[in-house]
């Protein structure tokens, strides 16, 4: 069995930071205001809250450490101090979002977490709708098939995950998250950015590649996957691999989700994608109630 052991999913490794790019738009918006037509709601201003940022970011970094973390560990890497970042924990145990081992003294993630993620997979969610179609295209196609939800924060997160019966396994999990600008997905999500020539270069410029395409190649790849309303990487963030990426828009034909296959290149030929792309579409349609 194949194992591919690198820190990385086919929609993208790990953001190491944020670049600045268009927000992703409605699909086919008009760049002109009719008067018949209401005004555009004006962006909501976001006013900083310091303790609550300085949580979020105390859980991240929390997960990402399976080993844990001691005080000043955390102050350091977060740039706090000692004991505001002490009474934070404090108040994170208490809620039971995170545990103290008392005699190391570090800090991990608590069960309470599992029940704020179990409340997300619930309930309806994009990740119990999309689960059986998953399941549908893994089995029938022998692909690793992904629901995933792509953030405001130029990053995707991985919501539900059926695992290829192929003799290789990918390490992505449920609940990673990653760079959005990436792979097939990120081909859908700069098809919609509305980016200029030169933002569309900065956006390339910033994505991690195992084999990159050039930039002209992969421009016109994004003017494709607007066209056709599907992405296909092959080989290029990781050799020997391809994914198929097709997107999901909400009421307002926004770009919320992808529904993503990724397979041995070997194994998809051009035929193959096609019937892939035929199924993931019918998964598509199902999930926003076309027959």
């Amino acid at each position: 069995m194949i194992s591919l052991d690198m820190a990385w999913t086919p929609l993208g490794r790990a953001a190491s930071g944020k670049l600045d790019i268009p927000t992703v738009r409605r699909r086919h918006q008009k760049t002109s205001s009719m008067a018949s037509e209401p005004s555009q709601p004006k962006a909501q201003r976001v006013r900083p809250v310091p303790a609550v940022s300085r949580s979020i970011a105390i859980l991240r970094l929390l997960g990402e450490s399976k080993p844990g973390l001691g005080v000043k560990a955390i102050a350091d890497q977060l740039g706090l101090v000692p004991s505001t970042c002490l009474h934070i924990l404090r108040v994170l145990v208490s809620e039971d979002l995170v545990q103290v081992d008392s005699a190391t003294k570090r800090y991990t993630l608590a069960g309470g977490m599992i029940s704020l993620a179990r409340s997300v997979l619930e309930g309806g969610s994009f990740a119990q709708r999309v689960q059986p179609g998953l399941d549908r295209l893994a089995a029938r196609h022998g692909v690793t098939a992904m629901g995933v939800e792509v953030t405001q924060h130029q990053s995707v997160v991985v919501l539900a995950l059926s695992k290829s019966n192929q003799p290789f396994r990918l390490h992505t999990d449920v609940g990673s998250q990653f760079s959005s600008l990436v792979s097939a997905t990120g081909r859908l999500i700069a098809a919609e950015l509305g980016a200029t020539a030169a933002q569309l270069k900065k956006i390339y410029a910033a994505i991690a590649w195992d084999d990159a395409p050039g930039f002209t190649i992969w421009r016109n790849e994004v003017e494709l996957a607007k066209r056709q309303g599907w992405a296909l990487d092959r080989d290029h963030f990781v050799r020997g691999l391809s994914v198929v990426a097709l997107p999901v828009f909400n009421a307002r034909q926004q770009l919320t989700h992808t529904v993503v296959a990724v397979g041995m290149s070997s194994l998809l030929d051009g035929a193959a994608v096609q019937r892939l792309v035929h199924d993931m579409r019918t998964e598509v349609d199902a999930l926003a109630g076309r027959p």
